[in-house]
């Protein structure tokens, strides 16, 4: 772990272009890094937030083809959606850029080249999986098959989703293409790969010993578990007609592979950010004295602690990620997230579903991160975590220290008298906050330090609840003076520490306040209470001094209604059905018949003019059957879908030449055809057409 860095480059896995942004992406990757470089800005460290969209591989062009357009214009539709949707958000990226751009296309063939030029590639003709219908060759994505570990039929060919085991296309049991459904041969193709088995001795002592005790525990599992499985050479390119092309001979029709490309889009990223401010970018790369942490979800757990480490290494001038705090997975209302089946939250969705509340997701996804383990967003936990905590309990106390300071004192912070010892120890707890936020963070433990945050503001509640200025006014006003002027230091923190968190309700309590914001430009103009930084909450007696202006009350947060949560739930249950209707499987095709076969049944139309539940029998109901020809009784099973009133007068297909048979001692002398819709219920086969009468064939 390095101590004391000079600066800070921090990235955030960059989103693939092949849709929106989930909460999923905001759980595990884009709330923790954003508060964590909130917080290093706000004690004073140079910080490089960077991040950028991923618009190479094999996703892209399944969009693509699914949409029926360009893979340009699949990425130029979706980074518009997600780097609006992240600056909506309040994300605070230094740079936000895209590897479909020059300086990237550039960075990434120069890094390519160099390793090459090196001889750090083994050049190989293998056997690869080729489509012979769509006569081309399947990079991973574009198969699927059965993962030989977990035996799950739905693997793609470099990964399974099921156990997250690392795969190669040729692993799979039972492949089949994406693009056609057939089953693809293999066929020779020259690639490059890296030599991932050269590393394992630096990997091991780098990983298994440098960082056993400060990587977490799910980071540092999974890569021992690669490592000790031992490594193979790895792919860097690949077979497509989208990406960024090899930059060498013999290598026409060939890209580098999305994952050798797109961590390389940080240093580009990087680059780009340096050019527009001003600065060299190398120093946030190159120096020893640069503090490196990527925040990933884990399923890119080996890619960024072993396949890029490994890159770099081979380049021989860049540093190493210091620390890479992957999180879990987060499901939603019990189900695993999904794209391609529509089962999210998405954010732009969201942003316009609940506008100006933009803290309330961050404060639900952070309070129930998954740090250590899969957890489940549900609408009622994020309904409950608003009106319960935010309201009830921060915005409670802040808004109760305003109305009083307002009406007792005009607004101005009152000078404050001899101070009791709970005046003492109240502020005392307050100044220890910082440190022990700080702690967390710097832990990666967001979820606690937020818990923490949260405990600042109990304490304010605490007091104002003990001390009951209200009452005490009337009795001993000189009193009164003290106890505001302490809650309100507590307010001037609350407003700095939870800005990394809460950054619009920070923003919000600190112009209530008159408190400066730290990251303002008119900061070194302010006078009155001049700026707060998070140290100050430590070090200073008077963070909100006396004499100072506050503004009028504005309520921070507002509850959350049931008819709002319920709209959502809502939402996802129409999603739930549109994905039965789509996913339900028709029956396999019966056996062929001929058409004298198909012509001896005799199918007409009728209506059902009586009905009754047959006698000590739960499925069957006995129906009179106007066929036009006869009216007829028919037995059928279907009065667990509908009452005998439900079904008197309906109009009915029939299928009368079918053998009597006898059900319950009750003849049926045809049978009714049904059905089942989406959600699996029984309906009619309805003849309803304008003109056409009972008895009508059906042919």
């Amino acid at each position: 772990m390095l101590q004391d860095p000079k600066r800070y480059t921090v990235t955030a896995a960059l989103p693939y272009t092949n849709g929106p942004i989930h909460i999923g992406h905001l759980a595990g990757v884009y709330v923790p890094s954003d508060i964590y470089s909130r917080f290093l800005r706000l004690q004073g460290k140079d910080v490089a937030f960077i991040c950028g969209s991923d618009e190479h591989g094999v996703a892209i062009s399944m969009k693509a083809k699914k949409e029926g357009i360009t893979p340009q214009e699949v990425i130029d539709k979706y980074h518009a959606i997600i780097k609006q949707s992240f600056a909506d958000f309040g994300i605070s990226f230094d740079n936000y850029s895209r590897t479909s751009a020059k300086i990237h296309h550039d960075t990434a063939s120069e890094f390519f080249k160099k390793l090459y030029d090196k001889g750090d590639f083994i050049e190989e003709v293998t056997e690869q999986l080729y489509d012979e219908e769509a006569h081309q060759f399947l990079a991973d994505r574009f198969v699927i098959g059965t993962c030989p570990k977990c035996g799950n039929e739905e693997a793609y060919g470099d990964q399974c989703e099921r156990c997250g085991s690392t795969l190669n296309a040729t692993d799979l049991i039972n492949p089949k293409s994406t693009i056609s459904g057939s089953k693809p041969v293999l066929k020779e193709t020259k690639h490059w790969f890296l030599p991932l088995d050269r590393y394992d001795a630096f990997l091991r002592e780098w990983i298994l010993i440098g960082h056993e005790k400060d990587w977490k525990s799910n980071v540092f599992g999974q890569v021992k578990s690669w490592l000790d499985d031992g490594l193979k050479p790895r792919a860097v390119t690949r077979d497509l007609d989208w990406g960024i092309p090899v930059p060498v001979e013999g290598a026409e029709g060939k890209v580098l592979y999305v994952w050798f490309d797109a961590p390389i889009g940080y240093i580009s990223s990087t680059k780009e950010w340096a050019q527009r401010e001003g600065k060299d970018w190398e120093p946030y790369w190159k120096s020893d004295d640069t503090k490196l942490v990527h925040f990933i979800g884990k399923d890119n757990i080996v890619f960024h602690c072993v396949i890029f480490p490994a890159m770099l290494k081979a380049e021989g001038s860049y540093i190493l990620p210091d620390n890479v705090p992957a999180n879990e997975f987060l499901n939603l209302e019990g189900n695993k997230l999904s794209t391609s089946k529509n089962w999210a939250v998405w954010l732009h969705e969201y942003l316009q579903d609940f506008p100006g509340k933009q803290d309330v997701l961050r404060y639900a996804l952070t309070s129930n991160a998954p740090e250590t383990k899969d957890n489940d967003f549900t609408w009622k936990d994020f309904q409950a975590r608003n009106n319960n905590e935010l309201v009830a309990v921060f915005g409670n106390f802040i808004n109760r220290v305003v109305v009083l300071t307002n009406k007792y004192y005009q607004g101005v912070v009152p000078q404050p008298n001899e101070y009791t010892d709970v005046d003492e120890a109240t502020l005392t707890e307050m100044r220890a906050y910082p440190a022990v936020i700080a702690s967390s963070v710097e832990r990666y433990r967001f979820r606690e330090a937020l818990g923490e945050l949260m405990n600042l503001a109990r304490l304010g509640n605490k007091y104002l609840a003990d001390e009951e200025p209200w009452k005490v006014i009337k009795t001993d006003p000189a009193r009164v003076q003290t106890q505001m002027y302490v809650a309100l230091q507590i307010a001037a923190a609350l407003s700095v520490l939870s800005e990394p968190f809460l950054p619009f309700t920070a923003a919000k309590l600190k112009t209530m306040l008159g408190v400066p914001d730290v990251t303002s430009s008119a900061v070194e103009k302010a006078s009155a209470t001049g700026k707060l930084s998070w140290n100050d909450i430590s070090l200073k007696t008077d963070l909100l001094p006396a004499g100072s202006q506050i503004g009028q009350a504005e309520l921070l947060f507002a509850k959350i209604e049931d008819d709002e949560i319920q709209k959502q739930v809502d939402k996802l249950e129409a999603t739930k059905t549109t994905n039965a209707a789509e996913n339900k499987q028709a029956e396999p095709q019966k056996e062929l018949i001929t058409y004298e076969d198909f012509a001896k049944m005799d199918i007409r139309t009728g209506t059902i003019l009586e009905a009754e539940k047959m006698p000590k029998a739960n499925k069957l109901l006995v129906l009179k059957v106007d066929t036009g020809i006869d009216v007829r009784t028919i037995v059928s099973g279907i009065a667990e879908s509908f009452t005998p009133e439900e079904v008197v007068g309906k109009r009915v297909t029939v299928l009368v030449n079918l053998a009597p048979r006898a059900l319950r001692g009750v003849e049926s002398q045809g049978m009714i055809l049904m059905t089942q819709n989406s959600e699996g219920k029984l309906v009619f086969v309805n003849p309803d057409t304008d003109g056409v009468g009972n008895g009508e064939v059906i042919r």
